[in-house]
């Protein structure tokens, strides 16, 4: 059966033998280079076989079908080189041979920097988690503004500001051309102020205003579209209103 090894020293029948020449033996060989043939060699029984493949290395197939090497015996200086900021795995889906993955981008292990993130299976690089940081924190604001309010529901609309999304606002509401109780709800809701009663029985949604910086802090929701609804009890104009932070709502 043929040797996978190309031997250091060859010798004619007659030839002499020295320590050199057997030294030769083991210090010049080497693995055969592969060549297209099926040379093969036994290694431990009738089941394994092993063929030359390349200059120092062997293709064995044994009995488990596996080519077993010692623990540790496999270095990182040996192995295949590959692409700068990738890492060996499988993102097929299924079963699949491994491959260099790269670590950040649409094929790869982690979201983009620059997008938010809604995969469900890959992880959020730090680029991600400030874009959701910036995005929904609560952030101050300071925008003012003045509106006219009277006993039916009307809009104001704080999308410049706080953006045409779901957002809650903390605000400042004060002065009034009189003295009126003033309720802020969602756009869109149902929820009345109790009439038998003043503001401070509407919760955190309504204060009391008057013509000398009277008023208070309200916290409102808006809705999908960063509007807010306002009523008083008594129609007034030039009330003054300073958003003092928002949220914006996932």
């Amino acid at each position: 059966m043929a040797s996978p090894i190309v031997r250091g020293q060859n010798f004619g029948s007659t030839e002499l033998v020295t320590a050199t020449k057997l030294q030769n033996i083991v210090d010049s060989a080497s693995f055969k280079d592969f060549d297209g043939s099926t040379e093969v060699f036994n290694v431990s029984g009738s089941e394994d076989i092993g063929t030359c493949v390349l200059a120092g290395g062997l293709a064995v197939k044994t009995s488990t079908g596996q080519l077993q090497i010692k623990d540790n015996g496999v270095t990182l200086a040996k192995m295949a080189t590959q692409a700068d900021q990738t890492v060996l795995g499988n993102v097929s889906g299924g079963t699949a041979v491994p491959t260099a993955v790269p670590i950040v981008g649409g094929t790869g292990i982690l979201i983009n920097d620059d997008a938010l993130g809604t995969s469900d299976t890959k992880g959020a690089t730090q680029g991600n988690i400030k874009a959701y940081v910036d995005e929904y924190a609560l952030t101050y604001s300071g925008a003012t503004g003045t509106f006219n309010s009277t006993t039916s529901y009307a809009d104001l609309n704080l999308s410049s500001v706080v953006g045409s999304n779901r957002a809650m606002v903390i605000m400042e509401v004060f002065d009034a051309s009189g003295i009126a109780n003033i309720f802020f709800r969602t756009k869109g809701s149902s929820v009345i102020y109790f009439s038998g009663g003043n503001n401070a029985g509407w919760g955190a949604s309504a204060t009391a205003l008057n013509t000398t910086n009277g008023g208070g802090t309200i916290v409102v929701v808006t809705d999908s579209s960063g509007i807010i609804e306002h009523v008083v009890d008594v129609s007034r104009t030039g009330i003054n209103y300073v958003i003092q932070a928002y949220q914006k709502l996932a």
